[in-house]
């Protein structure tokens, strides 16, 4: 049934690359929230356990989600740049 409907999406030409690159950039976007996610809450246990380190932690911490937000705007442009090339 699965590889039905990758032959029917295949067939699709345009159609397939766009609704896959919609696919991609949203699974993009629910990674990246949900490793700012992970980011936030690990980041509040440490202050948690340690408040005299929280200069350092949250420096740590937003420094790591900004590189994950590069890499996911990346990969959003990236899924929206491919049905033109498609």
């Amino acid at each position: 049934m699965l590889l039905d409907l990758l032959f029917m999406l295949l067939d699709l030409g345009k159609g397939g690359a766009v609704m896959g690159a919609g696919i991609g950039a949203g699974l993009v976007a629910l990674g990246a929230g949900v490793g700012i996610g992970q980011i936030g809450g690990r980041a509040m246990e440490a202050i948690g356990r340690q408040p005299e380190a929280s200069g350092k932690i949250q420096s740590v911490m937003i420094v790591a989600a900004a590189l994950i937000e590069g890499v996911a705007l990346f990969g959003v442009v990236l899924c929206f740049i491919i049905p033109f090339v498609y």
